[in-house]
């Protein structure tokens, strides 16, 4: 009985595994937002995938004020191929949590910030550029940290 019990476990966690990896978001430690007010560390996901670039945030509720999604690289590759940077259009479809939405250029310098979009909202939220990732944070926090255009985000390689 308890063997049963214990591959019956085992089975399950493999399961959660195998579903977690085809959303393809990878955690890794932080990133680094630099802004006026000095630098500003998030922990971080990266959405790599166009499954996980779709998810993004949804049905999220309570994030910490340090986390951060990072769309990256943005648009998601396609069989394997890195896309050039696209004008970005996001929404907040089935997303409970308020976001501030930042758009930046393959140079790291953030070109727009859609402040505190609003829970559930279909109306998208675009780039107005080109852009080459997308992160999104809890909504207030860009305001409340001094993060604006024309700030530095230290992005992977």
């Amino acid at each position: 009985m308890r063997r049963a019990a214990l591959a019956l476990a085992s089975a399950a966690l493999a399961g959660c595994q195998n579903a977690a990896s085809t959303d393809a978001l990878a955690t890794t430690p932080r990133i680094t937002v630099r802004s006026a007010g000095g630098a500003h560390v998030f922990s971080l996901e990266v959405a790599s995938t166009a499954a996980a670039q779709a998810k993004g945030m949804m049905f999220r509720t309570n994030l910490s004020p340090d986390a951060a999604m990072l769309f990256w690289p943005y648009p998601a590759p396609v069989n394997g191929k890195r896309q050039p940077p696209a004008v970005a259009n996001f929404w907040m479809k089935n997303t409970p949590s308020p976001l501030d939405i930042i758009f930046i250029r393959a140079d790291g310098i953030i070109v727009r910030i859609a402040e505190n979009a609003v829970p559930f909202d279909e109306t998208p939220l675009g780039s107005g550029e080109p852009v080459a990732a997308v992160l999104e944070i809890p909504g207030g926090r860009a305001a409340e940290l001094g993060i604006a255009e024309g700030d530095r985000v230290t992005l992977p390689k």
